[in-house]
């Protein structure tokens, strides 16, 4: 499966914004899609995953602000972004895994990355 992240932008602190992770060549519904960001100089961390099964999780930080979900019809998995501030600022990317669920923050189980959205938030 290869993964297509999109819909990023330039928005003010407060504003809110929502990103297209678009499958092809494998359904959505058979892997855990996270979503994972990096801004500048800094390492690339995960954001939030949409379980195969429909769990959720997502970092500390995004809790209560971002919402993940999925349009199976669209084989897509969206990141809705609410009050977004400053430190929200960073090139947004998804991936799919088959990894457990206990170990879906990590990175390096998740394949089919595609060119990043870059998602700036002025202040």
């Amino acid at each position: 499966v290869q993964l297509q992240a999109s819909g990023g932008g330039l928005v003010q602190a407060g504003d809110s914004l929502t990103l297209s992770c678009a499958a092809t060549g494998g359904s959505v519904r058979r892997y855990t899609i996270g979503w994972f960001r990096q801004a500048p100089g800094k390492e690339r961390e995960f954001v939030a995953a949409f379980g195969w099964s429909g769990n959720t999780k997502y970092t500390d930080p995004v809790k209560g602000r971002f919402t993940i979900s999925r349009d199976n019809a669209k084989n897509t998995v969206y990141l809705q972004m609410n009050s977004l501030n400053p430190e929200d600022t960073a090139v947004y990317y998804c991936a799919a895994t088959t990894v457990v669920w206990g170990r879906v923050t990590q990175e390096n189980f998740y394949t089919g990355w595609g060119q990043g959205t870059q998602v700036t938030v002025s202040s």
